[in-house]
């Protein structure tokens, strides 16, 4: 029995009243537990939709993970492709080779381009390319495109939140 009033001693909160988990006056307001259970009901509710939002959040950048992959392993297998193709000569790095295909199928790389057969290639023109340096191929229409990426970068490092502080 003593036991028993040690322990509910020890549990009894020995602060200040303000900060007592439980009513400790008459005059307090009553916790009713359909009160309680409609505060848990709430809280489930706004936890629910904040993470339904997040989990959206993160299967979109997945979709936009897996578009991604896939315009990778698209690229690069055309590169392989494009390496395959027939060559009487060195390609380097920095040119451009223009893709013929030849009534048999078979696909080779001329340096003449269609307007340099006077507008008539002998073969079926395909595509002009652009070796580059790390050996993957840009289409040439492509190449006149801007490279906005590097520039994209440096706004966002001179607009991130204490940049001006750090700077000087």
């Amino acid at each position: 029995m003593g036991d028993d009033k040690d322990q509910a001693a020890s549990s009894k909160h020995r602060g200040g009243d303000r900060t007592s988990p439980y009513p400790v006056s008459r005059l307090a307001p009553g916790v009713q537990l359909v009160d309680l259970a409609h505060e848990i009901a709430q809280a489930d509710t706004l936890l629910n939709t904040r993470v339904s939002a997040k989990l959206q959040v993160i299967a979109e950048q997945i979709r936009s993970l897996q578009r991604a992959a896939r315009a990778a392993l698209e690229e690069a297998q055309r590169d392989q492709d494009l390496h395959r193709a027939e060559c009487q000569f060195q390609r380097r790095p920095g040119g451009v080779y223009h893709l013929y295909r030849r009534s048999d199928g078979r696909r080779y790389f001329s340096l003449l381009s269609p307007t340099e057969w006077s507008g008539r290639p002998p073969h079926t023109f395909e595509g002009s390319y652009r070796l580059e340096n790390d050996m993957s191929w840009t289409p040439l229409a492509e190449t006149d495109r801007p490279d906005d990426s590097r520039e994209l970068v440096q706004r966002l490092l001179r607009e991130r939140p204490g940049a001006e502080e750090e700077g000087g």
